[in-house]
């Protein structure tokens, strides 16, 4: 896997994560007027990976 880093049509910075099969699994969504904030958008996702998943289809009583 990987982040890519880049600037959108408007001149935005975005960022995408690509997996080994050339697939964008998660992106941006927005765009950032600086590289410094779109680099801690990658260092959020990034520490996304110890959250839980919660299940949301089950209806708690």
């Amino acid at each position: 896997m990987r982040f890519e880093l880049y600037r959108d049509a408007k001149g935005e910075w975005r960022w995408r994560l690509r997996v080994p099969n050339g697939n964008v699994v998660a992106d941006s969504a927005e765009g950032y007027a600086r590289r410094e904030d779109c680099e801690h958008g990658i260092g959020l996702v990034r520490q996304s990976g110890s959250a839980p998943t919660v299940d949301m289809t089950t209806k708690i009583a």
